[in-house]
């Protein structure tokens, strides 16, 4: 009786991990709505060969390994700076659970983990995102960079996109743009608002680098009642490496006030992922001190009519150029549920019904109020 039970056990779990881990993916060219299938937060601080999982900053499907890539956001403080792989399970009507299954150490160029702040401040990187691009068996993660300017000390690290091995070794660097180097003086690139999003064409040989927020030079930063907040994005050729052209895209004021005119708050885009050759989905981020949720907008952008402005110092000053249009597709607060700082998002496997699946994970800021969340949705087309 008991070998028959194990063997019916076994049989129900094969079955299963077969409907919720299918090794294609499909990029749909429109995205008519999504329909939410479930939510599943893992536990914080969660401990896995020895590393701290947590700072989940961006999300991406390998279909050939049926796996996810996580990168995390710790700047090598508690860990090396690394990535997880982990598996998702789910289906069209439940999301059963998430397993981390391996942790990868980021690796520089010389082969050695990268430093914290106190060891080498200008060469701690910050990781944002991280994508897997199978025409070259290969990933592109990206780093913020830092810019500490005060009194007491000045630290300056251009944000990076590099190339590496799936076993974190560095393969490469991508040209970087001269406007897109940290300064002292109040241009470049603000703090902690550079590189945040990728995202590889349909075919692969292409890339897009979203900046989380305006650069000084650009003009204002995201802010309640705030509509000209502009941002960059870049596309790259994977070829040469090197940049290809820039868009204008404009950001939404931040969503609600905080709770005091001091306090912290922003808006910027969080991560993107392509539709087409010349479609993103643009994840927008909105938080305020005080308000409990994040408010997480999906934005459907057109980069087909927008101006190329790599030739564009300062858009504040420039302001001939047609930018990305926007098209709203989807609310997280229509969920009525807790939202947390949502940063990665990617087409999971086809679910069982034929439709394409959409993952987006959230960062906890390895904070004890905040949570690890990961959100499955089946596309309508």
């Amino acid at each position: 009786m008991k070998k028959n039970l194990a063997f019916c056990l076994l049989i129900a779990l094969t079955l299963f991990a077969c409907t919720t881990t299918r090794k294609t993916v499909r990029t749909p060219p429109a995205i008519g709505q999504l329909r939410l299938i479930g939510k599943q937060v893992i536990p914080h601080r969660l401990l896995f060969e020895g590393a701290v999982t947590g700072g989940l900053s961006g999300i991406d499907y390998d279909p050939a390994r049926q796996q996810y890539y996580l990168i995390c956001d710790d700047r090598s403080d508690l860990n090396p700076a690394r990535f997880y792989t982990a598996k998702l399970y789910f289906n069209e009507h439940t999301f059963d659970s998430v397993r981390i299954t391996r942790v990868t150490t980021l690796l520089q160029a010389d082969g050695k983990p990268y430093p914290n702040k106190f060891s080498n401040p200008a060469r701690t990187p910050d990781p944002e995102a991280l994508r897997y691009n199978p025409r070259y068996d290969a990933m592109v993660w990206s780093s913020e960079g830092e810019r500490i300017v005060n009194a007491k000390d000045t630290i300056l690290a251009n944000p990076s996109l590099t190339l590496i091995h799936t076993n974190g070794q560095y393969i490469d660097t991508f040209a970087l743009p001269e406007i897109f180097r940290m300064q002292a003086s109040g241009n470049g690139p603000r703090r902690n608002g550079g590189f945040e999003g990728l995202a590889f064409s349909p075919d692969n040989k292409q890339m897009f680098v979203s900046l989380e927020e305006p650069r000084y030079e650009d003009g204002p930063r995201s802010d309640v009642g705030v509509h000209n907040a502009v941002t960059r994005i870049l596309r790259y050729d994977m070829a040469t490496r090197k940049p290809l052209a820039q868009y204008a895209y404009q950001l939404d004021p931040v969503a609600y006030p905080p709770v005091s005119k001091d306090s912290f708050r922003i808006n910027g885009i969080a991560d993107i992922l392509c539709l087409g050759a010349d479609k993103l989905l643009v994840l927008e981020r909105s938080f305020s001190v005080g308000v409990p949720s994040c408010t997480i907008r999906l934005y459907v952008a057109d980069l087909d009519v927008a101006t190329d402005i790599s030739g564009i110092r300062s858009l504040s000053q420039t302001p001939n150029f047609n930018p990305v249009k926007k098209r709203l597709l989807y609310n997280f607060e229509t969920l009525g549920t807790y939202i947390d700082n949502i940063e990665g998002v990617t087409f999971g496997p086809v679910l069982p019904n034929g439709h394409p699946s959409l993952v987006f994970a959230a960062d906890d800021n390895f904070s004890p109020a905040e949570e690890s969340q990961f959100f499955v949705f089946e596309v309508i087309l």
